[in-house]
């Protein structure tokens, strides 16, 4: 790749990772639950799930997975039903609002590395806009008289530090806003805001015909 299609990447991946996003949400919601260790575990788990599709696409799976309907219907709902759950799950904090039953999730407000990758992770990989994105962007910047496997895999590393980045910037933000986040008034908004976006994008994703 020429120094000019790089700079082209790369500037059209630091504005697609900065638009705001499921991911985004997600990175937020963790964030607010836990401070920056939860956030920065929450990336970890979103930018393995990014490597998960650079590398399938990569090996020419994503193919497959885009000729059958059936499949990429099947992936497309199980992505849509995660991210409708978790917002469901925020909304339902919001609504149980100070009282005992807010204070039974007090646990769930505790630190949990496994608890943070898990939901990163499935977070991306069960949205197959992801795997459509790399099939329709990398291609562009590939050079097909090298190796397409290679270069693929490097443009998506860069693409995964960007987004890490990023995320990471999200959730030191939060972590310092943690003060104001710590009200019960503005928590529970928070909760009813970050839900209602995630069961946006997940009745978005579960309806989208492309």
């Amino acid at each position: 790749m020429i120094e000019g299609q790089f700079l082209a990447f790369l500037v059209a991946i630091t504005l697609l990772t900065i638009a705001p996003g499921a991911d985004t949400v997600m990175m937020t919601r963790n964030s607010i639950r836990g401070g920056f260790k939860d956030g920065f575990v929450t990336s970890v788990g979103i930018c393995s799930g990014l490597f998960i599709h650079a590398a399938i696409s990569a090996a020419g799976v994503s193919l497959i997975l885009l000729s059958s309907a059936y499949l990429f219907s099947v992936i497309k709902l199980l992505g849509a039903g995660y991210l409708i759950w978790m917002g469901l799950q925020s909304l339902l904090s919001a609504l149980k609002g100070d009282g005992e039953a807010r204070k039974l999730n007090v646990g769930d407000k505790r630190f949990s590395f496994k608890r943070s990758l898990r939901e990163g992770f499935l977070s991306n990989v069960l949205n197959p806009k992801t795997a459509v994105f790399y099939m329709a962007f990398l291609p562009q910047f590939i050079d097909p008289a090298g190796n397409a496997f290679l270069q693929a895999q490097g443009l998506a590393l860069v693409h995964i530090l960007i987004a890490m980045i990023w995320q990471c910037l999200i959730a030191a933000m939060v972590d310092r806003a943690k003060v104001f986040l710590s009200s019960p008034k503005v928590s529970r908004w928070f909760d009813g805001l970050i839900g209602t976006l995630l069961i946006g994008f997940g009745l978005t994703l579960a309806f989208d015909r492309d």
